[in-house]
């Protein structure tokens, strides 16, 4: 898969996947999108202070970055883990401007460079962990139950077998119940696939680029 570094119009960098045409992130904005998406309406809508959150898509770390930069600045514990089935190298992930956003200069590279598949979590500060499982997301498997899922995937158009309907079951037998689901995208189809499983689907404004975005609970 080649991947080049590209850089978005907020100034912040994101991935092209030169053989799909396809974006890790929006190129209206990586940052921003991932703010709005995953932060503004993920992480600050879970009323919780200690939660966990599992991410379909490590990819480049952005949200991890940023959930761990939400966490330590509000004094709530998250325990974070992630799926990825090709993550990024270190030609790759070492040129990432995301370093300044972190509450510790080294915790960029540090959320690339801890192993794959630990069984203990890896404990950045009080307020912030994470296990990254290097996996494909139909293989993955676990008896943790999670508070917020972040559903960052290639979009639907590129990668439809990610936008699956068992994927998107087993997401939500891996959330709580009124466990929250976000994602950037908001599409018909996946959308009405979803209220057949069971989830409340609501449509929000999207981030800068996008008209709407999807955020979801099991009830």
């Amino acid at each position: 898969m080649q991947r080049k570094i590209i850089l978005t119009k907020d100034g912040s960098h994101s991935l092209l996947v030169e053989q799909m045409g396809e974006t890790f992130h929006s190129r209206h904005g990586a940052l921003q999108e991932a703010v709005h998406v995953y932060i503004e309406n993920g992480l600050k809508r879970v009323q919780k202070e200690d939660l966990k959150i599992l991410e379909f898509g490590f990819g480049t770390g952005l949200n991890a970055l940023l959930s761990c930069k939400y966490a330590t600045e509000n004094q709530i514990k998250v325990h974070y883990e992630t799926i990825e089935a090709y993550p990024l190298v270190q030609d790759e992930y070492s040129v990432l401007n995301y370093n300044n956003l972190a509450i510790g200069s080294d915790y960029f590279l540090k959320l690339h460079e801890i192993p794959w598949n630990q069984k203990k979590a890896t404990k950045f500060n009080d307020y912030f962990a994470i296990i990254k499982h290097l996996s494909k997301f139909e293989d993955f498997k676990t008896v943790q139950k999670f508070d917020l899922i972040y559903f960052d995937v290639f979009g639907y158009d590129y990668q439809p077998e990610l936008w699956d309907q068992n994927i998107l079951q087993k997401t939500y037998d891996l959330l709580k119940t009124d466990g929250l689901w976000v994602t950037y995208a908001c599409k018909g189809l996946v959308n009405r696939n979803m209220k057949e499983i069971g989830f409340e689907v609501l449509k929000l404004q999207g981030p800068p680029g996008k008209r709407e975005m999807t955020i979801a609970y099991k009830k």
